[in-house]
């Protein structure tokens, strides 16, 4: 007896097809107690070519680069703005396609790679347009930022419990580095400070001692849980 829907053979007893799950229908067979010619505990797992994938990535982040390269060379004959559209395109390939040549992507390896990749991107503006803020405002920022987020997500990675905590005092350290960003401003290019840093510190410093507070608290967390059902 066979599957009218994928052909796959069925022992006499089978009342669903194991692989495609359609019901066996034979109106001259009479079906009886025989044992199963598959495992009825488990489907066949359809792997999907990840290097096809990977390769079709690559088409996908270079036509837009080739796309860019055509129309600042017809525009007047040389390239203009080319690098800073290639540039881009390049940061979000390292950081949204470049984990997939991996079968396990480290998360703690590919956020600094990440900022990585825009620092050297924020380094050629930078040089390009010989603004000279990159080692004054650009690195200080890009780096707090890179140690903020490298560190929440190895401590999250690596550790199974206190993620309210964790993303807490996440929270809390983007509230100051608004005052890292408006004292290099101030410092950098000469913006007077006049404080609105506070603001976001503020608000961030009290949401993630809210996270914090929920982390504590067993019954808080519970009464939040079950008001927003997660």
């Amino acid at each position: 007896m066979y599957c009218i829907n994928c052909g796959v053979r069925l022992a006499d007893t089978e009342k669903t097809c194991p692989l495609c799950g359609t019901e066996v229908y034979h109106p001259t067979l009479k079906q009886g107690e025989a044992t199963p010619l598959y495992p009825t505990d488990r489907l066949p797992k359809i792997k999907a070519n990840s290097k096809a994938v990977n390769g079709l990535l690559i088409i996908l982040f270079c036509i837009p680069v080739l796309i860019c390269l055509l129309a600042d060379m017809h525009a007047d004959g040389r390239l203009d703005w080319f690098g800073y559209a290639a540039g881009g395109i390049v940061v979000g390939y390292v950081a949204l396609a470049l984990p997939r040549w991996f079968k396990k992507p480290n998360p703690v390896i590919f956020v600094p790679c990440s900022f990585a990749a825009t620092a050297l991107y924020v380094l050629y503006i930078d040089l390009a347009t010989g603004g000279g803020w990159f080692l004054s405002f650009a690195l200080p920022v890009l780096g707090g930022l890179c140690l903020i987020a490298s560190t929440v997500v190895t401590l999250v990675h690596y550790l199974h419990r206190g993620r309210l905590y964790i993303f807490g005092g996440g929270v809390i350290a983007l509230g100051a580095l608004t005052l890292l960003v408006e004292f290099l401003l101030h410092t950098a290019f000469g913006v007077a400070f006049v404080g609105w840093s506070f603001y976001p510190l503020a608000v961030l410093a009290l949401l993630g001692g809210g996270l914090i507070f929920l982390g504590i608290n067993s019954s808080a967390r519970a009464a939040m849980e079950r008001k927003f059902f997660f």
